[in-house]
C-alpha cells in the first residue's frame, strides 16, 4: 500500500487534514505582509528642507502644488526678490537640507524614511533595506529547508516562529537603520522557515489527489495577506506600530504548532516507524476511522522486515522507511526548475514592490494588485486540474512577459495612457501570481520526501534571489526607466525554455526516495532500455 493510499485509508481530506490546513495557512498570509511591508514602511512622503532659525517652522505647508519648496535644496538666506512678478532664481547660490526635512504627514505619520531621512541621494537605502529582508528569505531557504530534512518539520516550524516573532517585534523598536536591517534579515530567514515547513506539512499529511485544492488554498491566503496589509496601514499610520502589529502574531503560530503532529513521511524515512504509527493512530481517531488506524502496524512492521530482509530480484524502489543516504540534490531532479522560480519573483516583486510609481493612492493601488491574484490563482488551479504542470506554467509566463513587454509600446502623456499602462502592468502580475502557483505545487512533487524540504529550499532560494534583484533594477531604473519593463517582461519569457525541460507530475503520488525520481527522470529521457521516448514539452 502506497503511502497515499494510507491516507486515503484513514480518513484522506477528513477532519484534521481541515483543521491542519487551516491553522498553518495562517503563516502564508503573514508571508505576503511581511514581503510587501515596505510598500507603507517605506513610503516617502512630500518633504522640504528644514528652514534655519528664526524661521524654523515644523509644519509642512503646501508641498504639493504649484511653486512648492526644492525637495532637497533651499537658499542661504531669504530671498525677498523671488516674490516680485517675472523674477529669476538663475544663478542663485543654493545649498543642502543642513538642519534636515518637513514631512508631509497627512498620509503617513512616520516611515523609516522620515525616521531615518532616507531622501535627497539616500533613497536607495530604502531598496537596500528590502533587498537585505529578501536576502534573510534566501538563506533561510538554505539553512532552515536543510535543518527540515535533518530535524523534523514540527521542529523547524516551531522554532522559526518564535525567531520570526522576536525579531520582528525587536525590529519596530530598533533605533538605527543598520539594527532594522539586520533584524529584518533575520525575519526574513525565520519567516522561510515558517512557510516552508507549514506548506510541506499540510502536503504531506494530505492525499495526492487533494494536492491542487490544497496548494490553490494555500496560493489564496498569500492574496489575502496582500488584502489584508493595505487596511492595517490604513488603521496604523505610524511604521513602528504597523511593524510590531503584523511580527507579533507569530507568536500565536509559535503556540499552536507545538500541538501539531509531525510528518509520518519524516518519520518514515527517518527510520521512526513507531512514531509514524502513533502519528497515523492519532490522525484516524481524528477523522472518525480508529478501526482502520489499528490495522496501521502490520504495513509498518512489513515495511521494516522488508528493509532488513529484501526481497532477491529485481530492485524495487525502496521502502519509505528505510534510511537512506540522499543523493546530491542536482542528481535528483532537473535543475530547470530554478530558472522559472528566479525570473517569477523577480517580475512580480519588481511589480509589486514599488507601487507609488503609478501615481495612485498607495492603499487602492495595493488592493487592486492583491485583487488581480484572484482570477489569476483560479485560472491556475483549473489549468493544473485540466492540463499538465509543465503547460499551464508555460503559457502563463508566456502572457505574463507578454503583458509587461506590451506596456513599453504605450508612450506616457494623456492620463488615459498611464491608466492603459497599469492595466497591463496590473495583468502581467496576475499572469505571474498563476505561475507562482503552478510553481509551488511543482517542487512539492518534484522532489522525493527524504530531501523535499532541502528542495523546496533550492526552489525558493531562487525565488527569493529574483526578489532581492528586483529592488536594484529600481535603482538603476531611476536613470534609464525603459530598463525596468524590458528586463520584467523578458524574464518570464526567456524562461519558458527552462520550463520545457521539466517532466510533469500530473496524477503521480508524491515520491519517497531519491531512487523514484532517478527512475522517472530516467524513464522520460529514454534511459530504461525498454525504447521509451522522451515526452514532448507539451
Amino acid at each position: 500500500m502506497g503511502f497515499s493510499e494510507l491516507l486515503n485509508s484513514i480518513g484522506g481530506l477528513g477532519t484534521f487534514q481541515k483543521v491542519q490546513t487551516a491553522l498553518l495557512l495562517l503563516p502564508w498570509a503573514l508571508l505576503s505582509s511581511q514581503n510587501l511591508l515596505q510598500n507603507f514602511t517605506a513610503a516617502e512622503p512630500d518633504h522640504r528642507c528644514r528652514l534655519p532659525p528664526p524661521d524654523n517652522r515644523s509644519g509642512s505647508g503646501d508641498l504639493t502644488g504649484p511653486g512648492r519648496p526644492d525637495r532637497c535644496l533651499r537658499y542661504p538666506r531669504p530671498q525677498w526678490q523671488l516674490l516680485l512678478p517675472n523674477a529669476s532664481a538663475e544663478g542663485l547660490v543654493t545649498e543642502g537640507c543642513l538642519q534636515g526635512w518637513v514631512y508631509d504627514r497627512t498620509v503617513f505619520l512616520s516611515t523609516i524614511v522620515t525616521e531615518w531621512d532616507l531622501v535627497c541621494g539616500k533613497e536607495s537605502m530604502k531598496s537596500i533595506a528590502q533587498s537585505v529582508y529578501m536576502a534573510g528569505l534566501q538563506v533561510g531557504a538554505v539553512v532552515f529547508g536543510t535543518l527540515s530534512d535533518r530535524f523534523g518539520r514540527k521542529t523547524i516550524m516551531t522554532w522559526s516562529a518564535l525567531q520570526m516573532s522576536l525579531t520582528g517585534v525587536c525590529a519596530a523598536f530598533v533605533p538605527t537603520y543598520a539594527s532594522y536591517c539586520a533584524l529584518r534579515f533575520l525575519s526574513g530567514m525565520a519567516l522561510t522557515g515558517v512557510c516552508l515547513t507549514s506548506h510541506c506539512l499540510n502536503v504531506e499529511w494530505t492525499p495526492t489527489q487533494s494536492h491542487t485544492l490544497v496548494n490553490t488554498v494555500t496560493a489564496y491566503y498569500f492574496t489575502v495577506g496582500q488584502l489584508i496589509l493595505p487596511g492595517a496601514a490604513y488603521l496604523i499610520r505610524d511604521w513602528r506600530w504597523l511593524q510590531f502589529t503584523l511580527s507579533v502574531l507569530f507568536i500565536v503560530v509559535f503556540f499552536y504548532s507545538r500541538w501539531l503532529p509531525e510528518s509520518a513521511r519524516w518519520l518514515l524515512i527517518h527510520n521512526k516507524p513507531q512514531m509514524a504509527v502513533k502519528s497515523l493512530q492519532r490522525v484516524a481517531r481524528i477523522n472518525g476511522r480508529a478501526e482502520e488506524g489499528e490495522k496501521i502496524t502490520l504495513e509498518v512492521r512489513e515495511r521494516e522486515r522488508l528493509c532488513a530482509h529484501p526481497v532477491p530480484g529485481p530492485r524495487l524502489p525502496a521502502p519509505s522507511s528505510c534510511k537512506r543516504s540522499p543523493a546530491p540534490l542536482a542528481d535528483t531532479t532537473p535543475s530547470p526548475r530554478v530558472e522559472p522560480g528566479f525570473v517569477c519573483s523577480f517580475a512580480y516583486y519588481g511589480l509589486a514592490m514599488d507601487l507609488e510609481k503609478f501615481g495612485l493612492n498607495v492603499y487602492w493601488i495595493q488592493v487592486l494588485f492583491a485583487a488581480v491574484d484572484v482570477p489569476g490563482k483560479l485560472a491556475a488551479a483549473l489549468g493544473i486540474f485540466w492540463f499538465s504542470r509543465r503547460f499551464t506554467l508555460l503559457i502563463f509566463q508566456l502572457l505574463a512577459g507578454s503583458m509587461i513587454i506590451g506596456s513599453i509600446f504605450i508612450p506616457p502623456g494623456e492620463p488615459f495612457r498611464s491608466t492603459a499602462r497599469s492595466i497591463l502592468a496590473l495583468m502581467g502580475k496576475g499572469f505571474l501570481a498563476s505561475a507562482f502557483t503552478c510553481l509551488y505545487q511543482y517542487t512539492l512533487e518534484l522532489f522525493p520526501t527524504e530531501i523535499r524540504q532541502m528542495g523546496m529550499g533550492a526552489g525558493f532560494f531562487s525565488s527569493r534571489m529574483g526578489s532581492l534583484m528586483a529592488p536594484f533594477i529600481y535603482v538603476v531604473g531611476s536613470h534609464v526607466p525603459i530598463l525596468q519593463p524590458v528586463l520584467f517582461g523578458a524574464a518570464p519569457l526567456l524562461s519558458v525554455f527552462a520550463v520545457c525541460f521539466l517532466f510533469d507530475t500530473r496524477n503521480l503520488p508524491l515520491p519517497e526516495t531519491v531512487q523514484e525520481v532517478e527512475g522517472r527522470w530516467k524513464r522520460k529521457r529514454g534511459f530504461n532500455g525498454e525504447g521509451l521516448v522522451e515526452e514532448m514539452c507539451f
